[in-house]
């Protein structure tokens, strides 16, 4: 009897699972939804991407290159390079020319590019530009029959709204998670970066950067970036970098191959309640001008140190980060008008975006061997040449410049800006660099 029993317990167990496999196409009159029909516009658009490339060991003994020591001691012959393969996602968003968006670090020291689409073609690609400050990258293939996928305006997202994740993570083709948008306006993660993160729980995992965040209309929200993770798998928060950001950032990348960000001529500083209370405002919300940088458009515009930015053409900013992301992506020649507190009362200037005078990691090289892989900028307080970002394994990171630091002597030679710079290590084989690390000011020889 008890086998009896059990026989028709699992035989409506089986056919329980049969039934809840077999979802039904309708609840009463109602559809039952489905991402189905967005998944397959949206899909042909991702694409993977393998890269190839050699890059510079960095924990290499600085011994090992004496062949004096390696002959004497017997020392293995260890190359100071290294190759590398590593993949990622990418979206065509211009069918017409072949324009991929990835991430900056996708391709970053890659060598060869191979991009594989949906029907499994495979094809060569280039870098058209890359932008380490905001993580993207513009990728051009020659090959016909590609989809494309629109971009969303990216400000009118909403927390809440649902969102589908398409990439490649861990070398799985093709894979879509879906979730909801968990914020927007995200910084923090990069802080030299230019941050205003959208961060959702749709799963995104290593293999994913470069991929797709796309919305409901099958467009693109945002590209999938980077993951908050103890242990490397994805825990229910990702990043992406929001479509708008993405299009300003590619529109200069395929006109001049780099960003060239404006400069407005301030150095900001994100408030406080206490310095907000000592200013006799209600909020801390907005950034305080801790410096005025002399002839900038700052100063034309009539901005004083203690003003407090309220707002950028319109757009209420939160802290110094908010301020310096909308800034930093203006275009040279631009209006902008500011809304500022001072002593308590509103105003409004209008100053027009200035040339920054930075150079990128890949045209460092032009100014000095030395400087390859580094991206300069002048400091905001006018007292130097910025380093604002080094390239893993490049020739700067090997003469032990990093991220922040501030040169501000070539020599005898005080550097106050990037035009000094350049005049300084123009036709120089070997110098004495002078940077600011913190609080720490440090003296090598370059070359």
């Amino acid at each position: 009897m008890r086998q009896v029993f059990r026989l028709i317990a699992i035989t409506a167990l089986i056919a329980s699972a049969n039934v809840q496999a077999q979802l039904p196409q309708k609840v009463g009159d109602t559809p039952v939804p489905s991402l189905a029909p967005i998944i397959k516009r949206a899909s042909p658009a991702v694409v993977n991407i393998a890269t190839k490339g050699t890059i510079r060991d960095n924990n290499r003994n600085p011994l090992l290159d004496d062949p004096f020591f390696r002959r004497f001691f017997g020392a293995p012959d260890t190359p100071r390079e290294r190759q590398f393969q590593s993949a990622g996602s990418g979206v065509i968003v211009d069918a017409k020319n072949g324009y991929i968006i990835t991430n900056a670090h996708v391709v970053e020291n890659a060598s060869e590019i191979t991009v594989t689409l949906l029907d499994d073609r495979q094809v060569k690609a280039e870098v058209v530009g890359r932008d380490p400050g905001s993580d993207v990258a513009v990728l051009k293939v020659t090959t016909k029959n590609l989809a494309e996928m629109p971009l969303a305006d990216s400000s009118k997202a909403e927390v809440g709204d649902f969102v589908i994740a398409i990439g490649n993570p861990f070398g799985l083709q093709h894979t879509v998670t879906s979730g909801i948008i968990s914020a927007l306006g995200r910084s923090g993660i990069n802080p030299e970066g230019y941050e205003d993160f959208i961060q959702t729980d749709a799963s995104i995992n290593p293999g994913n950067s470069g991929g797709a965040l796309v919305d409901l209309d099958g467009k693109l929200v945002g590209v999938n970036t980077a993951i908050f993770s103890r242990s490397g798998g994805n825990i229910g928060i990702g990043f992406a970098i929001p479509s708008n950001m993405v299009k300003a950032v590619m529109t200069q990348l395929i006109q001049y191959g780099e960003v060239k960000r404006g400069m407005l001529g301030v150095q900001l500083r994100n408030m406080t309640p206490a310095i907000a209370e000592s200013l006799g405002l209600a909020n801390a919300k907005g950034a305080l001008v801790g410096q005025v940088v002399e002839a900038s458009p700052a100063e034309k515009a009539g901005i004083k140190a203690g003003d407090v930015i309220t707002s950028v053409n319109g757009r209420n900013v939160s802290n110094a980060s908010d301020t310096r992301n909308i800034i930093g992506l203006l275009r040279i020649g631009e209006k902008v008008e500011i809304g500022l507190l001072r002593d308590g009362q509103p105003r409004r200037v209008t100053a027009v975006i200035a040339e920054g005078n930075s150079t990128s990691a890949e045209g460092a090289a032009e100014l000095h061997a030395a400087f390859e892989g580094a991206a300069l900028t002048n400091a905001a307080d006018g007292a130097g040449v910025q380093i604002q970002s080094v390239a893993e394994g490049s020739p700067a990171a090997q003469n032990g410049l990093r991220q922040n630091d501030i040169i501000v002597a070539i020599g005898r030679v005080r550097i106050t800006n990037m035009e000094q710079l350049r005049s300084a290590v123009k036709g120089a084989n070997a110098f004495a660099i002078t940077i600011r690390r913190g609080n720490a000011t440090l003296v090598f020889p370059i070359g």
